[in-house]
């Protein structure tokens, strides 16, 4: 892709705004549309782009593989972390009400954050270094 100047210029100039779509998504997946599965495709879907255009070397190099790996294994235990915290709070595995004490609906908004934010950390990760590993083998 060296040759396609426009497409690279293109694609620096989009790939914030859809990390930024990404983020919008992860946050407002409570709310509506979206979530933290959704939010992860598109995040990776944004370095993917990524690696596409300027080659896997940079893609590696921008985000290096042992953030990958600390992001699939720290995305799974934050969801599990907050099933664990909500069995030590007295309730049962997701149990997001009993994060709070005091207000049982603020514990369920933070119960269901920080669990669509450990998918959402998980997923991106995954898609992302699968897409590294296929590439890897495809480029060799």
């Amino acid at each position: 892709m060296n040759e396609h100047l426009i497409v690279r210029v293109v694609t620096k100039m989009l790939v914030p705004f859809v990390l930024l779509f990404a983020i919008y998504v992860q946050m407002h997946g409570d709310f509506g549309p979206g979530g933290g599965f959704q939010a992860g495709v598109i995040f990776a879907t944004g370095f993917i782009v990524y690696g596409l255009v300027f080659g896997i070397e940079r893609l590696i190099k921008a985000l290096p593989l042992r953030i990958l790996l600390f992001g699939i294994s720290g995305g799974l235990l934050l969801y599990a972390g907050v099933g664990i915290a909500s069995l030590f709070a007295g309730g049962t595995y997701l149990d997001y009400g009993v994060l709070d004490s005091h207000d049982p609906v603020h514990g369920q908004h933070l119960g269901i954050l920080l669990v669509e934010l450990g998918v959402g950390i998980t997923v991106a990760s995954v898609m992302t270094a699968i897409f590294i590993t296929f590439a890897e083998r495809w480029h060799r």
